[in-house]
């Protein structure tokens, strides 16, 4: 499995065990309450998910790079959707 699988894997651990449904993930880690995840909401995220605090900021900034479709260096719901359905894929 690669890092990015492994990384995936544990953010669909999270979501599936923890929270009904993506919507109610992405509103939980969104503290701010703008519909959108900020860099620091992400790393949060991730943390819950048990990534090593070494990564975080690294996969915070490739998570918003790779999703990110406006380039606001946030991600929407809708870029969030897309995200958690590439999870269900891997």
């Amino acid at each position: 499995m690669t890092t990015e699988e492994s990384i995936l894997n544990k953010i669909q651990i999270l979501i599936t065990n923890h929270f009904q449904t993506p919507e109610e993930a992405f509103e939980f880690f969104d503290q701010d309450n703008d519909r959108k995840l900020n860099k620091g909401e992400i790393v949060k995220l991730l943390k819950e998910a048990e990534i090593n605090g070494f990564l975080r900021g690294i996969v915070s900034s490739k998570l918003i790079e790779g999703y990110d479709k406006n380039k606001d260096e946030l991600i929407d719901w809708e870029e969030f959707k897309m995200a958690v359905s590439k999870i269900k894929k891997a």
